[in-house]
């Protein structure tokens, strides 16, 4: 039923991830830890990294059965404890619970889940207690498709950007974003990992969102239609009324597009980027809606049917998803520093693809550019009219401006903003 050890559990092959050192301080900190993230992008293996004992609710009836008539057993072992797929029998969380209740120490469990239950389920429990971590897939940084040479730490402190020209060119970015960054697939054919997201993508649509709350009413075929209507709009500000009329061949009502966006976010499949909240000095009023992302731009090229070739042939898609390529990225060397990602953009037109605040305030103001050249300019050019009509609080709190680019050198513009490849972005 379960795997103990007096050691950690750490699985053959391991890649380190950026999110290891947010799970280390979680554990130092909290009674529990919770591990969230779609299906597949490492949680299990980053559970087992710091687990001393595990069990696995997905695939173990046993455990199951225990869960239901006698949870206390399943808790007992050496600590830290995986509950891998823990939301599959969601009351082990109260058991949790007042398991650190009882006892002094931190760092008892560890929850592993896909799906956020139900909000009654945790509502009022947890505070205190637990450490909610969000896992997303691989970065390029994580997936060694990037060297690191240029740090967000060292964007954000203000230094100077270097960085020599990554051997992938264009055309191994765009093979890279359509492998994605799930880690069990990296040593596979592209072609069969484009088939394994496909794959991915029809369970979500027939059973996933079937599974929330104890089987949500939905139509297959119709989530599908919405997936591949938010792989078109990635990146873009759509409505629920713009994705429930974007829907082939059929448009869907914009209350069941908004249920389903509901279950695709609990199931960590789609995900929103918030607008930014700041004052600027003009008087053009500031867009407030999200822009749409899936988990992971692999996700997007395999709902459109999209391979490389096709891509790189449809400049306008492709560069939609190289941005949520480097959001992806961006969302993931961020979080141990406390960081979160936004986007910004008023009624003229002035926009920032991403603005990376700090929790004390302090924030980078992002432009995402495939190309070089005359794009960089543009994208320069465009940043530093925004740090001009920020409130000028907010301009004291800048630590830069950046461009980032697919391919390319990493360097420091005349003008202070600087230009790196997301070949080069790590933490």
């Amino acid at each position: 039923m379960s795997q103990e050890s007096e050691t950690t559990m750490i699985p053959d092959g391991y890649r380190q991830r950026v999110v290891d050192a947010v799970v280390e301080r979680g554990l130092l900190a909290a009674g529990f830890v919770v591990l969230e993230g779609p299906r597949a992008c490492g949680k299990t293996w980053t559970g087992l990294r710091f687990a001393r004992s595990a069990v696995r609710l997905d695939t173990d009836l046993d455990a199951r059965t225990i869960a239901a008539v006698e949870p206390a057993i399943l808790l007992r072992g050496p600590t830290p404890r995986l509950l891998d797929e823990w939301q599959v029998m969601p009351s082990l969380w109260n058991h949790v619970r007042h398991a650190c209740d009882a006892a002094p120490e931190r760092g008892l469990f560890i929850l592993a889940g896909s799906a956020q239950p139900a909000d009654d389920i945790t509502r009022h429990t947890g505070a205190g207690r637990v450490r909610r971590v969000r896992m997303r897939p691989m970065s390029l940084f994580e997936s060694s498709d990037s060297s690191g040479e240029v740090s967000l730490s060292s964007l954000l402190d203000g230094k100077t950007c270097s960085a020599a020209p990554s051997s992938l060119g264009l055309s191994d970015v765009v093979d890279v974003m359509c492998r994605g960054g799930w880690p069990g697939q990296l040593d596979l054919p592209l072609a069969e990992i484009q088939q394994n997201l496909r794959n991915y993508l029809s369970e979500v649509a027939r059973t996933d969102i079937a599974q929330l709350d104890g089987g949500a009413v939905h139509n297959p075929i119709g989530v599908d239609r919405l997936l591949r209507s938010l792989a078109r709009n990635t990146a873009t500000e759509a409505r629920n009324s713009t994705l429930a009329a974007d829907v082939e061949p059929e448009p869907l009502h914009r209350h069941t597009v908004r249920a389903y966006l509901g279950a695709l976010r609990r199931l960590f499949v789609a995900e929103e980027q918030p607008a930014w909240s700041v004052r600027l000095r003009s008087k053009a009023p500031l867009r407030t809606s999200p822009k749409w992302h899936l988990t992971d731009p692999s996700l997007a090229a395999a709902a459109l049917g999209a391979d490389p070739a096709r891509l790189i042939a449809d400049t306008s898609t492709l560069g939609l998803l190289f941005e949520s390529l480097v959001v992806r990225d961006l969302r993931i060397l961020a979080q141990p520093l406390g960081g979160s990602v936004f986007h910004l953009r008023d009624a003229t037109g002035l926009e920032a693809d991403a603005i990376v605040e700090m929790p004390d305030g302090t924030w980078l103001g992002i432009e995402v550019k495939l190309g070089g050249g005359e794009a960089v300019d543009a994208a320069a050019n465009s940043l530093l009219r925004l740090r001009d009509k920020v409130d000028a609080r907010r301009v004291d709190q800048i630590a830069g401006l950046v461009v980032v680019t697919a391919t390319g050198y990493g360097y420091t513009r005349p003008d202070g903003v600087r230009v790196a490849p997301v070949t080069a972005l790590g933490p």
